[in-house]
């Protein structure tokens, strides 16, 4: 996808009923920050080959040298609903997704609580051959107590081929 100006950006910010606030949750290393990267290049951010090694949301040199997220951050990222058979003569609903890229380790679970409290769901990520941990049960009980609708999302499939 081509990269998306900030004009396009800011005319869909105008139109609330299409904005949409979701973050990633997970257990420490089930790749959040890399589903996040994908999603990113998806919008022409970065490159699709440097998606899951750039880091992009982990923007603090501590991050970057740990190699772990320990702030949440969002960025904005568009959206375009294609048209379905029911609706060929619609024009495409562009939506806006904030995504927020939260941390995995128990550490910085106060960063988890602040960015379940501003999403209007989550993508809750497990993966595949690790299942769930400790901490995915942990964020799904924060976004339970927020009243936050969980995606399930199996991540790390191709695990199951190259490890077992």
């Amino acid at each position: 996808m081509p990269s998306v100006s900030p004009a396009v950006l800011s005319s869909v910010q105008s139109n609330t009923k299409n904005i949409r606030n979701i973050c990633v949750l997970a257990h420490v290393d089930h790749g959040k920050t890399t589903l996040s990267d994908s999603l990113i290049a998806s919008n022409g951010i970065i490159s699709a080959k440097m998606a899951g090694k750039l880091r992009y949301m982990d923007f603090r040199p501590d991050e970057q040298e740990r190699g772990i997220t320990m702030k949440a951050s969002c960025i904005s990222l568009l959206y375009l609903k294609k048209q379905t058979e029911t609706t060929p003569e619609s024009t495409p609903s562009p939506y806006l997704i904030n995504l927020i890229d939260s941390p995995g380790h128990v550490d910085f679970s106060s960063e988890v609580s602040t960015a379940v409290r501003i999403t209007d769901g989550a993508l809750v990520l497990v993966d595949a051959v690790e299942g769930a941990c400790i901490q995915t049960h942990a964020v799904l009980r924060q976004a339970w107590m927020e009243k936050v609708r969980p995606t399930l999302v199996i991540n790390k499939i191709d695990r199951l081929i190259t490890e077992l």
